[in-house]
């Protein structure tokens, strides 16, 4: 029997790191071959990975709620054979070593070229980082020889992700020597880079005084910056004080308490890197329209009653109008990609979506092909897959332009950020009965307000007018997309 330790794969979207949502599985149970056993959180989607081996849980390694890198082991499994070790891609061996290709019959792993231990079929790192395993693997050769001749290093206590026959850790009291340039992986040298710090001056505490996210956290949290993150691991010895004392991601603030701290993770934190890009890269503009949608919800009440269009409503109007406006002004369907603008007849129309995760924006291809019956049954089973956390990250790449339906908050408008690379973006407001003039008389009518973000790098205010007069058009009049 030996035991296999299977480490967090990269899901194929480049990922860097994942939450812990859920684990399907405890310490005895016993486990097939491809069963569910955890489900991950990543910046995008909530993943379920499955089991490499047939066998018993020994140890679960990584909590609920906990942040993990990609290649940290997160489960042990007891097998009864010996070569599923292999398949696993991690089995309990010293650090540094090479496990040899798993040779079973039907082993859905392939060993990754960096020496991170194998991934699963469909999980596989992208093709640009196995280019760099054979140097990855001499810098470690380097490195690891470079720490020999230093002499052993002090041992420090065993961590609930280190495996028992590792290399013992630094101990944490010795940092990096004057001058040498300290060990880090790239998302933690981008932290630390944004938050202003010499990695120098950090105490790292992984494999050969590597540094660490949770590391660099706790350097912060000493000198007065962001709150310490919750580790992935058990402290030991006395625990300082920190600002945040309660569960990793509080939904509710304490009844005694005025204020509290949300992590910035997983969704919330790739929506803020993906706005901040956005604003601070397109010249954002935005024109505003009413327009009197008193025919589209005729169209609405009487479409409820017809096979195929029980599910049509005001967004999916709005949807269909959107394509018909598109195809007569395809520039605001396009994307800048470098010194040229790429237009399209397509439309992949994404759908903003809120969330208990946060905004997901899924897509539906091909939307200028679909009747207004298609869009309404399109947009809510994509809707309804973002929000139970089953939207996998394909379904939310190549869109072309957005609709974002803020009027089911009773907002009458706003002004909407690009998803990046698209060039506009619709907002569609709360539909409300107002006072509005027809053939010179003065009547009540339901009305809207549409309003359009747009790159103005692709686009001039001309373009966007007109695209937005002929979606308010379409709007006042359905019977106009028919012509």
């Amino acid at each position: 029997m030996s035991t296999v330790q299977f480490k967090l794969p990269d899901v194929g979207e480049g990922l860097t790191e994942a939450d812990i949502l859920t684990w399907k599985v405890a310490a005895g149970d016993s486990v097939k071959v491809n069963q569910v056993i955890v489900e991950i959180e990543t910046a995008k989607s909530v993943v379920e990975l499955p089991c490499p081996t047939a066998g018993s849980v020994a140890a679960l390694l990584a909590p609920e709620g906990a942040t993990v890198e990609v290649g940290t082991p997160i489960i042990d499994v007891l097998s009864d054979d010996a070569a599923a070790a292999g398949s696993a891609g991690a089995p309990a061996a010293p650090a540094g070593s090479e496990g040899s290709p798993d040779s079973r019959p039907g082993a859905e792993a392939t060993g990754d070229a960096d020496g991170s231990g194998a991934t699963l079929v469909g999980y596989g790192a992208r093709e640009d980082t196995k280019r760099r395993g054979r140097l990855g693997r001499r810098r470690a050769l380097a490195e690891q020889r470079a720490a020999e001749t230093a002499g052993p290093m002090p041992s420090g206590p065993t961590g609930l992700l280190e495996d028992a026959g590792a290399p013992q850790r630094p101990d944490p009291s010795v940092s990096s020597p004057a001058g040498t340039r300290a060990r880090a992986k790239p998302p933690v040298r981008k932290r630390a880079k944004e938050s202003g710090v010499d990695l120098a001056t950090v105490t790292g505490t992984g494999p050969a005084g590597e540094v660490t996210r949770r590391d660099l956290e706790q350097h912060l949290a000493a000198a007065g910056g962001l709150p310490e993150v919750t580790p992935t691991t058990p402290r030991t010895g006395p625990t300082p004080a920190a600002p945040l004392a309660g569960p990793t991601t509080p939904l509710a603030a304490p009844e005694d308490d005025k204020t509290w701290t949300i992590p910035l993770k997983g969704v919330r934190k790739a929506t803020a890197q993906a706005m901040v890009a956005s604003a601070f890269t397109a010249p954002h503009v935005t024109e505003f329209l009413d327009v009197d949608v008193t025919r589209t919800m005729d169209l609405v009440a009487r479409s409820r009653g017809t096979e195929g269009y029980a599910q049509v409503n005001p967004l999916a109007v709005l949807s269909r109008a959107v394509c018909w406006a598109l195809h007569r002004t395809p520039e605001l369907n396009a994307s800048l990609q470098g010194e040229q603008i790429m237009v399209s007849r397509r439309v992949h129309l994404g759908i903003a979506t809120a969330t208990d995760r946060g905004l997901m924006v899924p897509v539906v291809p091909d939307a200028h092909a679909m009747s207004v019956g298609e869009l309404a049954r399109r947009i809510r089973e994509v809707a309804a897959t973002a929000r139970e956390g089953r939207c996998p990250p394909e379904a939310m790449r190549g869109g072309s332009i957005t609709i974002t339906n803020v009027g089911v908050f009773g907002v009458d408008s706003g002004t909407p950020i690009l998803n990046p690379g698209q060039t506009a973006i619709v907002a569609f407001g709360q539909i409300r009965k107002r006072p509005w003039v027809v053939d010179d008389e003065l009547v009540v009518r339901q009305v809207a307000t549409l309003s359009v973000s747009a790159d103005h790098r692709v686009v001039d205010g001309a373009e966007i007018s007109r695209f937005l007069a002929d979606v308010g058009a379409a709007m006042e009049d359905p019977s106009l997309m028919l012509v």
